[in-house]
């Protein structure tokens, strides 16, 4: 796996031209010597080094574009190491999975374990010599109009301490990702009084560290779903809030996979039609869900994706855990479920008491766009997402882009890293087409 760069590497990397004397700034930010150091990155400066950040290296690479990876932790794909469940594995088949010229190696399963994933992602990063800029938290970033560029300003780790820098680009490609940080429940008063655990499932590795243990899991997503399966195998009393309805679909119909059944029958029928298939064969196969607690949207799943991004939950063998009672589910349908933490448990919106020895909260994930980038039309504020919806939401202007955050997975990102590798490859060989006018950019970027 790449290895992080130290201290005055980085006249040695092959994507940053070093800008030496006084135009390079003064001290380091951290200690207040002045302004941070300037470097001049000739390609695209990429935030994030997970999925998105990687296929889209990737892709400009394969174009003769090179670029500067910049990642706040200290290894690609820190997500999947670090805030992902053991038992995790793809929800989705392999092939749509894949990144952007390579497929995984031989012998790789259809739905890929957690740490398969994250070997692939460092061969991945390995096959097209990504080697990105760790330790580099990025501080702000803003389009400069009097130069045409980028200012991303960071903060480097070095093992000495913080060192700000900033680095000029005339592009920007924000991959940090639609699950940057864990998303909490709002208004829960009382979890300082609680004396049990209370964690995100970013922080849940395996349920047999909750072996006898009454534990609550609050959400129902896939997340919530497969943690409170994971709890149960590993003998722990699960319960699990229902704060909302939900589809619950099976993985695979008649031996295919049920998204790459939607997938193709995507191409021929209308999405209420495949909605209306899923559902028949749903039922069949997994029976009436609001029997056991679940009851369904109005709306289609393929439908309520499309237009919320909320994706169904694709069964495991939670549900026959919830049918035969291992499971139990507190069904509250007004957010937020809990009304308060008590000292032994919580007390729920209902007012009735339980005592838990440990709340998991399985309640997804935000973009953290808003807190760093300074910019105000191509990404929302209220949810760090771009406005426009896919396929039009991977560029914006003055050479912003954003790639991952398409609410359709791993195949969204392929798409993004592709049209972005494309449309930066044109600017860059209008640009830097003879020495002349790369001569003029460099200086201009300066």
């Amino acid at each position: 796996m790449p290895t992080s760069r130290g201290e005055g590497q980085e006249d040695s990397h092959p994507t940053i031209l070093n800008r030496g004397g006084a135009d390079s700034g003064g001290g380091d930010a951290g200690d207040g010597g002045g302004a941070p150091r300037q470097v001049w990155v000739p390609g695209p400066v990429i935030v994030g080094a997970g999925p998105s950040g990687l296929a889209t290296a990737a892709c400009l690479k394969a174009r003769g574009v090179p670029s500067l990876v910049l990642e706040k932790d200290s290894c690609v794909a820190s997500s999947w190491r670090h805030r992902m469940y053991e038992r995790l594995r793809l929800h989705l088949p392999r092939c749509f999975c894949e990144l952007p010229l390579a497929p995984f190696p031989p012998g790789t399963p259809p739905y890929p374990t957690r740490d398969q994933f994250i070997a692939y992602l460092d061969d991945y990063a390995r096959a097209f010599g990504i080697e990105p800029r760790f330790g580099a938290r990025v501080r702000s970033a803003a389009y400069d109009a009097s130069i045409g560029f980028w200012r991303v300003t960071v903060d480097e780790d070095t093992g000495d301490g913080a060192t700000a820098k900033e680095f000029v680009s005339r592009w920007l490609v924000v991959a940090t990702g639609e699950n940057a940080e864990p998303a909490w429940p709002e208004g829960v008063e009382g979890m300082g009084e609680y004396r049990g655990v209370a964690m995100h499932t970013s922080s849940y590795k395996k349920g047999d560290e909750f072996r006898g243990k009454n534990v609550l899991v609050v959400g129902c997503g896939n997340s919530g779903m497969e943690v409170s399966l994971d709890l149960c195998n590993n003998h722990a009393k699960a319960s699990m809030v229902v704060r909302d309805k939900l589809h619950v679909l099976p993985r695979e119909i008649l031996g295919i996979s049920t998204f790459g059944l939607s997938v193709y029958l995507l191409k021929w029928l209308h999405i209420k039609q495949v909605d209306s298939l899923l559902l028949f064969f749903s039922r069949l196969i997994l029976g009436d869900t609001e029997k056991y607690g679940l009851p369904r949207p109005k709306i289609g799943p393929l439908q309520i994706k499309s237009s919320t991004g909320k994706t169904p939950v694709l069964d495991i063998g939670a549900l026959r855990k919830i049918k035969n009672g291992e499971i139990k589910r507190e069904i509250l349908q007004v957010v937020p479920a809990i009304n308060r933490f008590t000292e032994n448990g919580v007390e729920f919106i209902d007012g009735h008491r339980e005592d838990f020895d440990a709340v998991i909260f399985a309640t997804g994930y935000k973009s953290n766009v808003p807190s760093w980038l300074k910019e105000e039309e191509f990404f929302s504020h209220a949810d760090g997402f771009p406005r426009k919806p896919f396929p039009h939401s991977w560029r914006g202007k003055n050479g912003l882009y954003a790639a991952g955050f398409t609410r359709k997975g791993l195949m969204g990102t392929s798409y993004d890293a592709l049209r972005i590798a494309g449309d930066i490859a044109d600017q860059w060989t209008e640009t830097f087409s003879s020495p002349t006018s790369a001569h003029r950019s460099s200086d201009h970027g300066a």
